[in-house]
């Protein structure tokens, strides 16, 4: 998997640190050095803030003169004024934090982190999830051995430090040196429990080094580093408008989600709706606060009782396991800390859920407490494609794709959302099938994440969606006009959006758009099925010319043909089961079997480009059987663009060409023929 791991901005690692180390001197990041520029994208930190590195040091640090890989050699010379540093040669002990830097303090915990003056609650609160969850900590963290401060040997350290983020399709490498920010030595942005503990810090400088500065930090979706830490896809779960706290079997189907994404290795965090800037971080009465991110750090069935009779009672409890990134005030309701609904649960069952009465941040919640006092839930999977796993396997298309803006509307593809008719069919569109009767299909498209500099300004995220159409079973070509709706996803300007939906078989058309006409930006398009799903882009409006065009004919008219179903088709004991071919010119469409009905419901459609006119589509209705499918009988259509009825009713016929006779039955179809081939 990290095989390919991208450097990112071409800082190759493991060159930097050999190159340090040959030199004998500490890194220092050309790309994020330490000055207001990587604090601040506007305004100024004030000259209480200086960069510190973790351990003191016995020498001084060379000024700062730009370079690729900026290493400096440490000589006793002072140090030009930067970030608030002052200009005169800086004492030993003022250079560090700390005498004994660690990069993991008795390991890794979602105790270790607390939030600092940045409002980023939503990175810590998805720090704490990754470090329940070792295999996906040693993949954020990679080398992480060989990147610890070894006391044994000084000399090996080289302020270097790396970091595995996936962004926009692919793990980047990040590469960082280990100047921190403080005030009165003390980190103002997230730090550990333990004054010596350092991973937290520089994991976090690594991503702001990602975003452009600490300040991109403030206010982001928890969601976004989910899927930055792992390459799942996250969905997010409004707890409000699903009514899960009344409504008790839609609550235990969303427990029985969570608990399979957290036994599988994913990751979840809730929060509650801040609706005013007053509401921000406002605590409630139950001790939860508004506004604020909170990793999900257990989910259990807890069995309540004593001893033997527990076991054979069975009665068990859905209960949340969570933590407030700031490290304190926790929850004060049923099954807080020193509540007495802990009685009921014996001490063994106590201590395996590791219960513990202190104000540490974490605390359980029922899972129904959970859905009336939170207001969101976002799920972040960690999909396996794997087909070696025991776990259910999933398939992955991913596809890279742009808005972009043209003169000529057939190059356009920047058309807006589905409110702008003339320009919808403009955007970008994906086609895939669903192979099987009835499939679960997640869709994720994700715009390229923007970073926020001095120079360039905030980052601002598109508003973006999509809508997915059910399409004709051999559809070739890009869409003209609207078919049945499948699906829709919400618009929202956050990085990523996501749809699960449960599809019967067939082929879909995605149109991921932005809600606007006119922007353009990159996104990624990510499907997950059962089986393979083909998904591919649709580039051509209409079948090209080619050089066997005037030799082969070039088709002069397009239909689209839809069998809604059938009635009255000869019977059996048990029913028919049938299904029907759609035939023109060499290219057909079968549906899937209707079992054990006189009136089956096809709904499949067949688009068809044709050169021959004067040929009819034939419509054929066969009774699938054992050794040979029986024939039950078939209709002609002459499909005249001038024809404006569309619906027809029509009886079978046999298959003799001359004088044809009636079958029992008839079939209902739907046509629509067009000289445009833009036209469907």
């Amino acid at each position: 998997m990290f095989s390919c791991v991208k450097p990112y901005e071409d800082q190759n690692y493991s060159a930097l640190r050999r190159d340090c180390r040959r030199r004998k001197v500490l890194f220092e990041d050309p790309l994020f050095p330490a000055t207001d520029d990587s604090l601040y994208y506007k305004g100024t930190p004030g000259p209480a803030v200086r960069w510190k590195r973790p351990k003191y040091s016995g020498h001084s640090l060379a000024p700062h003169r730009p370079g690729w890989g900026d290493a400096r050699r440490m000589e006793n010379v002072p140090r030009p004024g930067s970030s608030g540093c002052p200009s005169s040669s800086l004492r030993a002990r003022d250079l560090g934090i700390c005498e004994d830097p660690r990069l993991f303090v008795d390991g890794i915990s979602s105790h270790d982190l607390h939030q600092g003056q940045v409002g980023n609650c939503w990175f810590v609160a998805a720090c704490s999830s990754l470090a329940s969850r070792e295999s996906l900590w040693q993949k954020v963290i990679p080398d992480w051995k060989e990147q610890e401060w070894d006391p044994e040997k000084p000399n090996a350290y080289a302020g270097i430090f790396h970091f595995h983020f996936w962004r926009f399709g692919e793990w980047v490498d990040v590469v960082i040196d280990d100047r921190l920010p403080t005030v009165n030595n003390q980190l103002i942005y997230c730090h550990s429990n333990s004054r010596n503990e350092f991973w937290c810090a520089l994991v976090e400088k690594a991503y702001a080094k990602l975003a452009g500065c600490y300040q991109a930090l403030d206010g982001g979706n928890t969601a976004d580093a989910l899927v930055d830490f792992t390459g799942g896809v996250s969905e997010p779960i409004d707890l409000t408008e699903g009514d899960f706290a009344n409504d008790e079997t839609k609550r235990n189907q969303l427990f029985e989600r969570m608990l399979k994404v957290h036994s599988r290795g994913g990751l979840i965090s809730a929060s509650i709706k801040a609706v005013t800037a007053a509401d921000m971080e406002a605590r409630l009465a139950c001790g939860l606060v508004k506004g604020h991110a909170y990793a999900v750090t257990d989910v259990r069935k807890v069995r309540l009782g004593h001893g033997l009779l527990a076991f054979f009672k069975s009665e068990k409890l859905d209960m949340i396991r969570l933590r407030n990134p700031w490290g304190e005030r926790e929850w004060n309701g049923p099954w807080s800390d020193t509540s007495e609904e802990w009685q009921k649960v014996s001490k063994s069952e106590r201590e395996k859920m590791g219960v513990t009465v202190q104000d540490d941040g974490e605390f359980w919640m029922t899972f129904e407490d959970v859905c009336r006092y939170f207001t969101d839930i976002i799920k972040c999977r960690v999909i396996n494609t794997s087909h070696l796993s025991i776990h259910k396997t999933w398939e992955e298309a991913r596809l890279h794709g742009a808005w972009t803006l043209h003169e000529d509307p057939r190059q356009n593809r920047g058309g807006g959302c589905i409110n702008h008719k003339d320009t919808f069919f403009q955007n970008p569109q994906y086609i895939f099938e669903v192979k099987k009767p009835e499939d679960e299909v997640l869709i994720c498209i994700q715009q390229r994440p923007k970073r926020s500099t001095r120079r360039e300004g905030k980052g601002e995220n598109l508003a973006i969606g999509f809508d997915i159409y059910k399409v004709e079973e051999n559809r070739q070509y890009r869409m003209h006009s609207l078919q049945h709706k499948a699906a829709s996803s919400i618009y929202i300007n956050s990085r990523s959006v996501f749809l699960r939906t449960d599809q019967p078989e067939g082929r879909y058309v995605i149109i991921p758009t932005t809600f606007e006409p006119g922007h353009t930006g990159e996104f990624l398009l990510r499907v997950f099925t059962d089986v393979p799903s083909n998904c591919r882009e649709l580039r051509l409006d209409e079948p090209p010319h080619t050089c066997w065009s005037s030799l082969c004919g070039y088709p002069q008219l397009v239909t689209q043909v839809h069998v809604l179903g059938a009635a009255g088709l000869k019977d059996s004991p048990t029913g028919a089961n049938s299904y029907v071919i759609i035939k023109c010119e060499g290219d057909k469409v079968r549906s899937a079997v209707q079992k054990g009905t006189s009136t089956p419901e096809y709904n499949v459609k067949g688009i068809f480009y044709r050169k021959k006119l004067s040929q009819p589509i034939t419509v054929q209705v066969w009774n699938h059987r054992v050794l040979k499918d029986e024939f039950l009988g078939q209709v002609h259509l002459k499909a005249d663009p001038d024809n404006l009825q569309a619906l027809h009713t029509l009886h079978l016929r046999d298959r003799n060409s001359r004088q044809p006779s009636n079958l029992p039955g008839t079939v209902a179809v739907h046509i629509l023929s067009s000289t445009s081939l833009m036209a469907v």
